[in-house]
């Protein structure tokens, strides 16, 4: 079944919502109306009950990046308001909601990933790319500064030293450079992505829910916690996992030696 929002779409597959940018004609360039669009998409995702979430671009790109053609064409003297009303209302709401979705997240990088579009691609829990696509930190170009997150989560993924690089000469980075860097989990074929990054997400909406989604959380606050304060973490995402019907059901399914048939409960 194929939902459509503003410039985003949702087809459901079982227990996975493939969610996908919508406006091609522009190579999916992030705006506002977008942004609007893909937060309700989430939310419906949510409230179908998904458990795996895969994002992916609709045509031959994932994201060119920020559509400049709105929003910041008033006047020199706007455009810092503008820029900072489209990163505070727009882009920030848009990427915490991701980081604390609950299910798993896949982003199937096809085509280009660029500016804020290579952000959102990086919130994937897993990452996969296409043998064609790119990422490209493209801000120094026309005079900006990497925005979406990525100063704090480029270093902690590919180190400081890549990630100055990737920003300071904003040069295009292939998927295959991607992988041997760290930056995303796996390269397949253009023409096999979408059925690749489908297979893992329906992989990951058959697992533990409460148990996947605590795992989100823990590695998501990891970089600021002590090691102290992540034990406690820890103790406490054990604790609401071994509540779960869905650990009842993995240690029968270990102790009668047969796959486990979790419900996400």
């Amino acid at each position: 079944m194929r939902t459509e929002f503003e410039r985003v779409t949702v087809e459901t597959h079982g227990a996975v919502a493939v969610l996908a940018l919508n406006h091609p004609e522009v190579a999916n360039a992030i705006s506002g109306p977008m942004i609007e669009g893909f937060l309700r998409a989430l939310d419906f995702a949510e409230r179908s009950g998904s458990r795996a979430l895969a994002v992916t671009g609709e045509g031959r790109f994932f994201s060119a990046g920020a559509h400049l053609g709105e929003g910041l064409a008033e006047g020199a003297a706007d455009v810092p308001a503008s820029i900072a009303i489209r990163m505070d209302r727009g882009y920030h709401p848009l990427l915490r909601r991701l980081r604390d979705f609950p299910v798993p997240i896949v982003t199937a990088v096809n085509g280009a990933a660029v500016g804020i579009g290579m952000s959102i691609a990086l919130m994937g829990d897993i990452v996969v790319a296409g043998r064609s696509a790119y990422f490209q930190h493209s801000f120094a170009h026309i005079g900006l500064v990497p925005d979406g997150g990525s100063t704090w989560l480029l270093p902690r993924l590919i180190g400081l030293a890549r990630a100055r690089e990737l920003s300071l000469l904003a040069e295009k980075l292939t998927a295959e450079r991607a992988l041997e860097w760290g930056l995303i989990n796996r390269v397949f074929d253009d023409d096999k992505l979408a059925a690749e990054a489908l297979a893992l997400s329906a992989r990951l909406a058959e697992g533990p829910s409460v148990a996947l989604a605590g795992m989100r959380r823990l590695y998501w606050q990891s970089p600021q916690n002590s090691y102290e304060q992540q034990l406690d973490l820890e103790r406490e995402n054990q604790m609401r996992a071994g509540s779960s019907a869905d650990f009842i059901e993995g240690v029968g399914a270990f102790l009668e030696k047969r796959k486990p048939r979790f419900k996400g409960q």
